[in-house]
């Protein structure tokens, strides 16, 4: 069995959030912020060895405050991330243990995550190096310009559309952020494939959607009592008594 480590980057702006008292990693979401459901799914896995939530330093203060107790319990270690999301990834990778074999990044927005979907990419990635859960494009796809009318439809055929957990062997992960030279890249996959690395792509789920917007959290409440509970119950939740908003 290869040793993981997971790395879940909360560092965003989350612009599209539109919510002046939380960022969307950090919402409430059936009782616990978005975040501590994703890492929940990790954190009792044997193999997952160690996990990193990556968080923007101006929220280093609040987010001790409201959840350092989660992370203690959970040992989880908080790394601050830069200005874009590949910096991030690059600052929580340099603090990856040596004798990790995998690399697991997950937002931490996307809190809707079943543990077969997991262990299915995690078993991708041991078998090619690099894997991410997708979905096959299911909409018609218009390009449109910047007056909001239609220049084309896009065929669909063979689109797929990325989604998180992406797994990587940790030396390849280490050779793209080396060699990203400032390319802006929107996912970990992207790097990858920029050096030439072939990427697994296993199916997904449509229930495993990332928050984007306030609407996005009904959708994903709904979406999480059709989940299987995480093995590790409630002990990631250490004030499940009291009201950890206020």
């Amino acid at each position: 069995m290869g040793k993981f480590a997971v790395i879940l980057p909360a560092a965003g702006a989350s612009s599209r959030f539109h919510d002046k008292n939380y960022k969307k990693p950090f919402a409430p979401l059936a009782n616990k912020p978005v975040w501590l459901h994703s890492a929940e799914r990790f954190c009792s896995r044997p193999d997952v060895k160690q996990t990193i939530i990556v968080i923007s330093p101006e929220d280093r203060e609040h987010f001790q405050f409201k959840f350092g107790a989660n992370t203690t319990i959970l040992g989880i270690d908080v790394v601050e991330g830069g200005s874009e999301r590949a910096e991030s990834v690059a600052k929580a990778l340099a603090r990856v243990h040596s004798d990790i074999d995998f690399v697991c990044i997950h937002d931490a927005a996307r809190p809707c995550l079943a543990d077969e979907w997991i262990t299915k990419v995690f078993e991708a990635a041991e078998k090619s190096g690099a894997a991410i859960l997708a979905i096959p494009v299911a909409g018609t796809l218009k390009r449109v310009s910047a007056d909001h009318t239609i220049e084309e439809t896009v065929p669909r055929d063979r689109l797929w559309e990325a989604q998180t957990p992406q797994v990587f062997a940790r030396q390849l992960l280490l050779e793209a952020h080396a060699k990203r030279d400032g390319f802006s890249a929107t996912d970990d996959a992207q790097l990858v494939e920029r050096i030439g690395h072939a990427v697994t792509v296993v199916r997904g789920s449509p229930i495993n959607m990332k928050i984007a917007t306030r609407e996005d959290l009904r959708l994903a409440e709904q979406a999480l009592k059709a989940l299987p509970k995480p093995k590790l119950g409630g002990a990631g939740h250490p004030f499940a008594g009291d009201d950890m908003w206020r």
